[in-house]
């Protein structure tokens, strides 16, 4: 099998990181800019830990950045990678025109032969 192309890797990487309930809330707090660590801890009720690990998947995925103040971690969003995850979901969208294949149907299906 061959290996997938560098945007399928990207496409799971970035579906990955938004396909969790949390990271998803955690995104939608920043929509309305930076916030600090210890306010999203509070509002999402979320131990320590816990955030940390929904903070560096969504980093790791180039989806969140993170500013230091102090002691104090800032993140807010990079729009464009959300643009990017966008555009990799639109491009999955069947061509206009085109009909899906028959359900079921498949050029591999031989007829089935019998030996005496």
């Amino acid at each position: 099998m061959a290996a997938p192309a560098v945007h399928q890797v990207r496409a799971a990487q970035l579906f990955h990181a938004l396909s969790d309930e949390t990271r998803l809330g955690i995104i939608e707090m920043l929509r309305g800019g930076e916030r600090c660590v210890c306010d999203l801890q509070a509002d999402l009720d979320a131990a320590q830990s816990r955030l940390s690990f929904h903070l560096r998947v969504l980093k790791e995925a180039g989806l969140i950045v993170d500013r230091r103040d102090g002691r104090w971690s800032y993140y807010s969003i990079v729009p464009e990678a959300l643009a990017e995850a966008h555009d990799m979901a639109v491009a999955l969208l069947p061509e206009k025109g085109v009909l899906p294949a028959a359900v079921g149907a498949s050029c591999c299906r031989r007829p089935t032969t019998r030996l005496p």
